[in-house]
């Protein structure tokens, strides 16, 4: 019946900065950027290695949501990498704040934690 994933969609509260972070600093492709007027809304399409998988919206005044890996809801975006300690240097080299490096106990893979501009929950995996 379903094929795959086939994107997240996620609401900023700085357009702008939330572009800059899933662009430059992470490092996605922009597919197109559409300015919807009627919605005062912005729609980032983002991709990965050239497969769609990020939806970035803006709107006038998003209410807060609780965004904790342990709150009700989507609990996290997760990125596989081949090197953990690279990607956390290249993280923190932006100024982005890292978790301490954890162990899955069922699959032993070495895993951690960043936030994006909205707290969202952000998980790097080693594969």
């Amino acid at each position: 019946m379903f094929n795959k994933i086939h994107h997240l969609a996620i609401i900023s509260s700085d357009y702008q900065e939330s572009k800059h972070f899933y662009t430059k600093i992470l490092g996605l492709e922009i597919i197109r950027e559409v300015y919807r007027e009627d919605r005062q809304s912005y729609k980032l399409d983002l991709a990965l290695n050239g497969n769609y998988i990020i939806e970035l919206f803006s709107f006038p005044n998003p209410p807060q949501r609780v965004s904790g890996p342990e709150a009700c809801g989507l609990r996290h975006l997760a990125f596989e990498v081949s090197n953990l300690e690279n990607t956390i240097a290249y993280l923190m080299s932006h100024n982005i704040t890292i978790e301490p490096i954890r162990i899955d106990e069922y699959t032993q893979k070495r895993f951690t934690f960043f936030r994006d501009p909205d707290n969202l929950p952000i998980e790097i995996v080693e594969i």
